[in-house]
Formats: C-alpha cells, structure tokens, sequence
C-alpha cells in the first residue's frame, strides 16, 4: 500500500504537465488521477470480471479452488502493486535542500531497481537505474532518487520512456540539465517469448547538460559500475 504521508499530489501534477510538454508522458486518460476509495474499487472489480473471462477462455476450470480467487488477486495486484505509478496522487515527496555548501560535483546513485511491465506484452523488465547529477541550487535527498525510478517504473512501460521520465522528473525538481540516467534491464517479453534470448539486455541512457557537452564527465559516468 501507498503511505500517502509520503506523496506529493500538486508535485505530481506539474511533473505530469512537463512531461506532456516534452512529449514523453505515458499515453493516459484523465480518470485515473486522484480516484477515489469507491472509482478505485470498481476498477478491481472490472479487472477482476475481464481477467476471469480470460481465464475461462483460456479452459481454465474457474470452480477450482486454487483458481476461483486468481482474478481478483491479479486485480487488486495490478491496481494496488504493478501500475500504481499512473495515478500522479501517488507522486513522492522529494525533499531537497538548498546547496548551501555550493557542491559542483557529481552526485552519483547507483544499483537502484528497476521493476516494470512491458507495456507490449505485460511481463516483466527487471533491472537497474544508474542516476548522476550535478547540483545547481537544490541537492535531494538521496532516496528520493529511488522513489522517482520506482514511481515510473510501476506503471506499463517501454524502456526508452521509462529512461526520459525519470530525466525530465529529476529535470524539473532540480532546476538543472546536468543530469544522466541509465538503466540496463532484462525484458522478460524477449526472455521468455518471441525470440527466446535468455542472456541479452537492453540499456538506454539518457544525458544532458555538460553530461551531454563534457566528454570527461561523461566518461566518468558512465565508466562507474
């Protein structure tokens, strides 16, 4: 469950409304903002009578009891765990502080999760996030970094946008281009279907500022494993 002590609802709305700007917003429709206890209900109930008609059509004995409760639980996990990251209500604060001591170097995190859902296939991508900035006026927080990635990442995604959200987020919060997100993750829809390569991964990157312009810096990061 979402502790909603530790969202920011107006947060997330304006880094919603940049992201539309930057034209790397998740295609959406108005009505999963800020559902309320009973819209939220409906729609597990609504998942729930989809998924058991899938399952029905797939031959599956729904009377069993080790399937008759599989739909509401794929239902209440999609809403509540998978694809919680679409409603901008649940947004996390970021706390940031003024850079008081004028720090110019590079923040670095790495080995942050990245878990997510093809939004091709619905399976899994699994991986890491690697997140460098370079503070102007504002540091933050440090798990703040991780709240962010995990917020884009529980909703369905491809990899090349979960990459530009968490840019541009960080992007909008800091006040800075200097920064640099790559993630290197294993799409499960390449795993276990289609072509079947159970060893590649995929990594996407984006940089900015003089991460983009400094090609020392840039090696610096990107040479950080």
């Amino acid at each position: 469950m979402i502790d909603k002590e530790k969202t920011n609802n107006e947060l997330g709305r304006n880094v919603h409304e940049y992201l539309v700007s930057k034209g790397v917003e998740t295609p959406l429709v108005q009505h999963v903002f800020e559902e309320n206890e009973a819209g939220i209900k409906k729609k597990k109930q609504k998942i729930e009578k989809h998924f058991n008609s899938i399952m029905e059509e797939l031959g599956m004995d729904m009377t069993n009891d080790s399937l008759s409760d599989t739909p509401r639980r794929v239902a209440k996990m999609y809403v509540d765990e998978l694809f919680w990251g679409l409603d901008y209500s649940n947004f996390p604060k970021c706390t940031s502080i003024r850079n008081e001591m004028e720090y110019d170097e590079m923040v670095l995190e790495k080995g942050i999760t990245v878990m997510s859902a093809c939004e091709h296939h619905f399976v899994t991508i699994d991986g890491k996030a690697k997140i460098a900035y370079i503070p102007d006026k504002t540091v933050l927080g440090l798990s703040k970094l991780n709240r962010i990635v995990e917020f884009f990442s529980r909703r369905p995604q491809v990899q090349e946008r979960l990459t530009e959200q968490i840019f541009y987020a960080l992007n909008y919060i800091l006040g800075t281009d200097d920064i640099a997100v790559v993630i290197d993750a294993v799409h499960y829809c390449v795993k276990s279907r289609g072509v079947r390569d159970y060893n590649s991964s995929t990594i996407t990157s984006k940089l900015g500022g003089r991460f983009r312009t400094e090609p020392e810096l840039r090696m610096e990061f990107l040479s950080i494993h």
